[in-house]
């Protein structure tokens, strides 16, 4: 049982006799964030691919900012927007990958990306949040070959999945996307 501070004391020792006290009680974390085998990122979808990318990638979520066409673009490039006073590009990445423009609606995400030369907004179809998987879950390079995830311009982004819950999730490199030349060439 701890002494209670006494009131005879400076206020600054009764302070750092409570953070001594209370350091001495800290619950440790549920699991270690560094565990080995772990991976942990951001889940998202498009179109009917479950993909999620690191945490170390995505900048920011938020909602679909007002978005100003762009004349003479790329039809995947949707426009710019002001965010906190800088103007992104927001891609349509759906259509970028799939050649499939997304249906917009009111609960719309974007994710920040960051990229040389500026941060870029990627819309996404659905959010899922946090995901974590680990090496157990993850799926043989010859599946990942053959299944949706690494089709067409898929193939350059993912290049591993885990299979959880019943649901394959490919991991997207979104540094790699930032680099792609086409991808920084927004005009037609």
């Amino acid at each position: 049982m701890a002494i209670p501070a006494s009131p005879h004391l400076p206020p600054f020792e009764i302070l750092d006799d409570y953070e001594r006290r209370s350091l001495a009680h800290v619950v440790g974390l549920p699991e270690q964030l560094d565990a080995p085998g772990l991976w942990r990122g951001v889940g998202f979808r498009i179109g009917n691919k479950r993909l999620a990318a690191g945490f170390d990638e995505v900048v920011e979520i938020m909602p679909m900012p007002q978005v100003t066409p762009v004349p003479g673009a790329q039809p995947w490039l949707l426009g710019v927007a002001n965010i906190r006073g800088n103007l992104l590009p927001i891609v349509d990445l759906k259509q970028f990958l799939e050649g499939e423009r997304t249906v917009l609606h009111e609960g719309q995400r974007v994710l920040i990306v960051r990229q040389p030369g500026g941060d870029v907004a990627v819309t996404i179809d659905e959010l899922f949040g946090q995901r974590t998987f680990n090496q157990s879950q993850q799926q043989p390079d010859e599946a990942l070959a053959q299944s949706v995830l690494a089709a067409g311009r898929y193939a350059h982004f993912v290049d591993r999945a885990y299979a959880l819950a019943d649901h394959s999730w490919g991991i997207f490199s979104l540094e790699r996307l930032a680099r792609t030349p086409e991808f920084r060439q927004a005009a037609a």
